[in-house]
């Protein structure tokens, strides 16, 4: 499956969503492009009754997603509750075993994103993840905060929200942001062997996203605050 700005390849159990939109930054209709391979994914799996199946995203070139499309973000209502925050909350609670494959920079969202999966591969010798919240100055929703706060520990929150660290590959696999740092050619194929190692744990069923939904309770309970808007 594909669109404009998204597709699905399938190996086996594997599920790989390809991000093809330049920096892929956020707008409504990225969003919704990529809800509907998430929605295919889930077709799939149901069908199927699959035993094993794990999601993989990943960008091109030298970008993971580089956040926000901010401009368009503060002029579309409904932007934060109706699009951006619900893509966390559906990936953070993905009813299979998800793998970020961070091929190049995850900025600000991107960063958000990739910490809403379950696993991370990042290029070791290339690329940045980063909040930069503070250099622009902008502050984030709640409930990206809280996904953050959950993902680290707080020297490293302190060192993300209010110093903007620039992460390394390196960095991040030393502060627990990362499972696996690989080269540039290899960040794919060690996110595909860390997520048919647990693809295995979509036999859980439904069972899979519950447990995360508890795990996560705090976020999601903060990304669901409505009509939230950023103190510029």
């Amino acid at each position: 499956m594909s669109n404009q700005q998204v597709t699905l390849t399938r190996e086996g159990p594997l599920f790989i969503l390809s991000m093809k939109n330049g920096e892929n930054r956020f707008t409504t209709n990225f969003i919704n492009e990529i809800n509907a391979i998430l929605d295919e994914i889930e077709n799939i799996i149901k069908h199927e009754n699959s035993e094993r199946a794990a999601l993989i995203t990943i960008g091109e070139g030298k970008f993971y997603s580089n956040g926000l499309d901010l401009e368009h973000a503060l002029s579309t209502p409904g932007f934060f509750d109706n699009y951006y925050l619900k893509l966390l909350v559906r990936v953070l609670t993905f009813p299979i075993p998800t793998v970020a494959a961070i091929n190049g920079h995850a900025f600000a969202g991107g960063f958000m994103l990739a910490l809403a999966h379950d696993y991370r591969v990042m290029r070791a010798d290339r690329g940045y993840m980063c909040m930069n919240e503070i250099e622009i100055p902008y502050s984030p929703h709640p409930g990206m905060a809280a996904i953050i706060r959950i993902k680290m520990t707080p020297k490293t929150y302190r060192d993300c929200m209010i110093q903007a660290h620039k992460f390394t590959g390196p960095d991040a696999l030393d502060q627990g942001l990362v499972d696996i740092i690989a080269s540039e050619n290899d960040v794919l194929p060690k996110a595909k062997e860390l997520a048919l190692k647990w693809s295995k744990r979509a036999s859980a069923g439904a069972i899979y996203g519950n447990l995360k939904e508890e795990m996560y309770v705090e976020a999601i309970n903060y990304l669901e605050i409505k009509n939230w808007k950023p103190k510029l």
